[in-house]
């Protein structure tokens, strides 16, 4: 469904050229600040504008429609929206006769028997996203003071308070910034696109969140990371790597009755649960779907393989603007378990 949490809940709503777009979040706490301004810095790490990135240009304003009063959460659900306001929907005509190859377009139109928007791709849009930065801006708030539904207001942390970074670490198998910027240049020149591996690192995470099994906490994480469009892959720790090791190679020592360890294999999780070192991660982002370079995919009104051209404004790289959306993922995880 559109729904994801039990604690701390939220549903999105929207499509990427609709009116708005926008998510409801339950299970926010009362007496915590909040203001529109609050989601400025995230928000503006999401958006485009630098090379590689999409033409499409959005205010991205967000607007609080409930669960705050006086610039305070009441503990009532927190809705905020944003409206679509630069969409050209022209590009978009040809999808039901022509899905685009690596998009949603085919299963969309099986699934909802042909009722799904396809206007930017509908609710299966990279738009979306910018929902959950907005709900991950929120769980930030909620992991940084230590006020969780059920508590009383908190305005300070109780604790150190939990910090979630997320950086791209390669694009096209490079790490350095102007070999990135050529491999962009290159693949727009060429009509392509390029993918890149996010590294999200999580501290002061305290022991003992997430269940054994069901509800593991890599379980939790996984299932929000690959809500986000263009997710290929998330390993923790030594991540498929440890197929290739020894136990010696992999086991994480104990080195002190906090349960630090000398390595961290195990990414910060045993068993499910957060064993109180740092939780990192690393998630696989694929190019993006939408290239000018000529393929080829089926036409439904020709009965014939045909050769298109993608039109629109679109990212050449999606995986620049995606640690800030790996890390709200991740926060929201953590605030529902």
């Amino acid at each position: 469904m559109n729904s994801y949490g039990r604690k701390f809940r939220l549903s999105v709503f929207g499509e990427s050229h609709g009116t708005m777009i926008g998510v409801t979040m339950d299970g926010v706490p009362a007496g915590m600040p909040l203001k529109e301004s609050d989601f400025s810095m995230d928000l503006k790490r999401r958006k485009s504008g630098g090379i590689g990135t999409t033409l499409r240009r959005e205010d991205d304003t967000p607007l609080i429609i409930s669960g705050v009063y006086h610039n305070t959460t009441t503990g009532a659900p927190l809705t905020i929206v944003f409206r679509n306001q630069n969409t050209d929907s022209s590009d978009y005509e040809k999808i039901k006769e022509w899905p685009r190859p690596g998009h949603a377009d085919f299963v969309a139109m099986e699934k909802f028997c042909g009722f799904n928007d396809i206007r930017g791709g509908g609710h299966f849009s990279g738009r979306m996203t910018l929902c959950l930065v907005a709900a991950g801006v929120v769980a930030k708030k909620i992991l940084a003071t230590g006020n969780f539904e059920g508590s009383k207001p908190v305005k300070t942390a109780k604790h150190h308070a939990i910090s979630i970074s997320a950086k791209l670490k390669a694009i096209g198998g490079e790490t350095d910034d102007k070999k990135w910027e050529t491999l962009i240049k290159e693949a727009i020149k060429e009509g392509d696109s390029l993918g890149g591996l996010i590294e999200c690192t999580c501290s002061n995470v305290p022991i003992g969140l997430g269940e054994p099994f069901f509800d593991s906490l890599e379980s939790q994480i996984s299932h929000l990371i690959f809500s986000i469009p263009a997710t290929r892959g998330i390993e923790f720790g030594d991540g498929f790597k440890a197929a290739e090791m020894k136990g010696s190679q992999h086991n994480d020592c104990i080195i002190d009755k906090n349960g630090k360890t000398k390595t961290n294999g195990a990414g910060g999780i045993n068993g499910g649960i957060s064993n109180g070192n740092p939780i990192i991660f690393q998630v696989a982002i694929k190019p993006t779907s939408s290239i000018s370079r000529n393929q080829k995919s089926f036409d439904f009104v020709t009965g014939k393989v045909e050769e298109y051209s993608i039109r629109g404004r679109h990212d050449c790289c999606i995986a620049l603007r995606c640690p800030v959306i790996i890390e709200a993922a991740a926060a929201i995880a953590l605030v529902n378990a």
